[in-house]
This record gives structure tokens, C-alpha cells and sequence, in this order.
């Protein structure tokens, strides 16, 4: 009977170590985080700030060398010679919505079809993933869960990093519909050696017209003030056109972001974001002149042709950003890697954006305003939720980004995560020879 009991508490501890962490509770008293450096996130830096924030909504960001404050009854933490930043923000990505590829079961980004407009990737995102609280020890703490496959895949959300279910962590529903535009060539990989080759799209015409017959039907059925009987695919493309929903188009040469955006102008589409954007720097006029968003893809790549480049990647974001367009940046499919987000932004300070409050950018203000949720999120402000984070250095930075504190809507966060685990687990294993 000892050894019994002895079993059965061995695995209730190895069951306790694998699990993530409780999300946080709501905030019950009003906190001040004193004596930082506040990167605001829209270019404005404070060296010696205090941010206050209460039920969950920042109510003052100031100067403290310039401002006295009463901080009677409000719960203070020291944050002197630390770094204060918005919560970075990841789109296009597929964190929550798949764990372990080669696990069919915990993978659910896609579904079976060509055309999906009414697939919600809000309904899958799994909040007890144990990718998400690695993102968050990077300070990525909000995340576009985003569908996957087809020629329309559905819609995405914008979901927080800190959730008992998907309800209680989404933000903004349904933000987008995505397309992945029919190019004029398709890409394959072949995986024995590791080689890409590219080769003419025979279906591309076939995919353009089957998009031209369900983008009109859409538009149509979104004029009609009282449709019925209710077609819950047209439904879910309504938005498109009032300007409610992004039309999020994957296409990454030159002739396929002019084509992406030229159709979606045609059909009446307002807002058209182009995610990849991998030659956007041979086209940045025409996203200029048609007031087109960019999210692009991993940055850390090889360029596409021989003859360009080998930092051309690096400088991409400056080059847009410097004509004018709203660009932000993302890990796209590569959702293991998310937790790096931030020194994708550190790259892009390094080879063309030389100020880091610029770069900081692409991660906070710029991907919220991309994404519609500037009005809470991306920047430090009065009024907006309070989900940032406080590092021990330069968050851009990979050897410095130490993050020491999480707040989600003023919640704080637990920061343990499978990796500080394993990191504890087989250091204790060392250090006991």
C-alpha cells in the first residue's frame, strides 16, 4: 500500500511539472510600476516614468522627475534601471492553433476546402498550449490566431496571451478574411535535400475566377440590408466591404502584390493588407499610392534571387517604412518560433532603421493599427488596457531581453514555461555530478 501511495504521488508531481501555469487572476488593486525607462511604443521615450494602471486600464504615464504623485493605496513595484514596453504584438501567426506538427490531433489551423470564408480561427485557439507562455518570456502578448490552407482560408482574431478559454482570451473577433492570392508560380520544397524549386501555377487561372464569382456574390449579398434565408459563408465576408474587416492577401513577388491588391480595389475591398511581402520593395510606390498595409514574413531568410541582396531582407522594413507605409513583422507559419518576434525588430535596427524607437514599432504601435486595436493596445497611454512588460535591458536585444514582469490587462502574469522547467530540470542533473 506505500509503494502504492508512493506511485501515485510521483506522478501527481511529474503531472504538476508538466502543466502551464493558472492564467492570472484580475487585477485587484490599483499598481504603480516607479522609476523606469518607459518605451511608450509610438516613438516617445520617458527615462524616469511612472505608469499607473487600475482594473486593468492604464490612468496616467508620466514623467516622475517632472510629475509628483500621490501613490497612497496603490500597490508599487520598483522598476529603476528596467525597461517598460507595450505588449509586443505577433501576426499572422499560428501559435495556439497547432502544438506539435507532426501530431495530427494537436494540429487544427485549417480545414478541408478551397474556399472558407466562415472557418473561424477564433473557436481553435488552444489557450493551454504550452507555446504561449514561452511567447510571453520574450514579451509577445498578444497574437493573431490565423487560419491556414485553401485559396480563402477564413478569418482570424486577435487573441490575448493569457486565457482560460478562447472567450475569455480574445480581443478583437474576426478581425480579417484570408486570402492566398493564385500567383503566377508556385513554390515547392523538397524535403531529401532540403532544395526549393519553382515552377508555373497551371491553376491559377481556374483559382482567379472561382475568387471573382464568390468576391461578387459577397458584394452583393452584403448590400441586401435583411438577407434571407442567412448564407454563412457571404455572411462572414459582410465586413469586407463595410470596411469593418481587413482582407488579409498572401503574396510575396512584385506582379502578384499588384494583381492581390488591383482585384480586391475592384471588389470594392477598403482595407487590403499584404502578408509576406517578400519583393514589397519592388513595388512600393503602388502600396503607397493605394494605401496598402504590410506584414512581413521571418526576416532571418535568404533572399529570393542571387542577384539581390544578402542583407536585402534585413533592410526591408526601412525601406517601406521610410516610403511611407505601415509595415509590421511577424514569424508567419514558424509559431515555434514566435518567441523571437522581438529580435526581428533588434535585426531590422541594424540594417536600416536607426532609431531602435522606430524599429519598436513594427512589433507595438504599428501591428495594432494594422490589426484595429490601436484604440487598446500597441502603445503606453491613458486610457488603453494595461498589458505590458518590464525587462532587465533593451527588449530588441536577445542578450538582454530578460523580461521580469507580465501584465495582460493589468493581470499579473506567472512567467514560468516548459523552457525554464527543462532549463532547471537537467541543470539540477549536472550540478548533482
Amino acid at each position: 500500500m506505500k509503494k502504492l501511495s508512493l506511485v501515485v504521488l510521483t506522478l501527481a508531481s511529474l503531472t504538476g511539472f508538466a502543466q502551464n501555469p493558472a492564467p492570472a487572476r484580475p487585477q485587484a488593486k490599483a499598481m504603480a510600476l516607479m522609476g523606469g525607462t518607459i518605451h511608450v511604443g509610438n516613438g516617445q521615450v520617458i527615462p524616469n516614468g511612472v505608469i499607473i494602471f487600475e482594473n486593468g486600464i492604464i490612468t496616467n504615464v508620466v514623467d516622475a522627475t517632472v510629475v509628483k504623485l500621490n501613490l497612497t493605496n496603490l500597490d508599487v513595484v520598483n522598476v529603476a534601471g528596467k525597461h517598460v514596453y507595450p505588449g509586443l504584438i505577433s501576426p499572422a501567426s499560428t501559435v495556439g492553433l497547432q502544438e506539435i506538427s507532426a501530431v495530427r490531433s494537436t494540429v487544427d489551423m485549417q480545414e478541408v476546402g478551397i474556399l472558407n470564408p466562415n472557418v473561424r480561427a477564433l473557436v481553435a485557439y488552444n489557450t493551454d498550449s504550452e507555446i504561449i507562455p514561452t511567447i510571453r518570456n520574450n514579451g509577445v502578448l498578444i497574437t493573431q490566431a490565423t487560419p491556414q490552407g485553401g485559396t480563402v482560408s477564413g478569418s482570424s482574431s486577435v487573441m490575448l496571451a493569457d486565457g482560460w478559454n478562447w472567450e475569455d482570451a480574445a480581443l478583437k473577433k474576426d478581425d480579417g478574411i484570408w486570402l492566398n492570392w493564385p500567383g503566377y508560380f508556385a513554390r515547392n520544397f523538397n524535403f531529401e535535400d532540403f532544395t526549393v524549386s519553382i515552377k508555373k501555377n497551371d491553376k491559377r487561372t481556374e483559382a482567379i475566377s472561382a475568387l471573382q464569382a464568390t468576391f461578387a456574390d459577397a458584394k452583393a449579398y452584403a448590400a441586401l440590408p435583411a438577407p434571407s434565408p442567412v448564407n454563412l459563408r457571404l455572411e462572414s465576408m459582410r465586413g469586407l466591404f463595410t470596411g469593418q474587416q481587413n482582407l488579409y492577401i498572401r503574396a510575396d513577388y512584385g506582379k502578384d502584390i499588384i494583381e492581390a491588391v488591383t482585384f480586391a480595389k475592384q471588389m470594392g475591398v477598403p482595407k487590403v493588407v499584404i502578408v509576406g511581402g517578400e519583393e514589397a520593395n519592388r513595388v512600393v510606390t503602388f502600396l503607397k499610392d493605394n494605401n496598402v498595409s504590410v506584414i512581413l514574413s521571418a526576416l532571418h531568410r535568404l533572399p529570393n534571387r542571387e542577384d539581390e541582396d544578402v542583407d536585402l531582407p534585413y533592410r526591408m522594413p526601412g525601406i517601406l517604412q521610410k516610403a511611407g507605409i505601415l509595415v509590421s513583422l511577424s514569424y508567419a507559419d514558424e509559431w515555434w518560433r514566435t518567441r523571437n518576434l522581438p529580435f526581428l525588430a533588434g535585426t531590422a535596427a541594424g540594417f536600416g532603421i536607426t532609431d531602435r524607437e522606430e524599429a519598436l514599432k513594427l512589433v507595438t504601435s504599428n501591428t495594432a493599427k494594422i490589426l484595429g486595436i490601436d484604440n487598446v493596445a500597441g502603445t503606453l497611454e491613458k486610457g488603453k488596457q494595461a498589458t505590458l512588460f518590464v525587462s532587465a535591458g533593451d527588449a530588441l536585444d536577445m542578450r538582454t531581453n530578460v523580461i521580469e514582469h507580465v501584465y495582460i490587462q493589468g493581470r499579473t502574469v506567472n512567467l514560468d514555461d516548459r523552457h525554464k522547467r527543462l532549463y532547471k530540470a537537467y541543470k539540477d542533473k549536472y550540478e548533482q555530478k
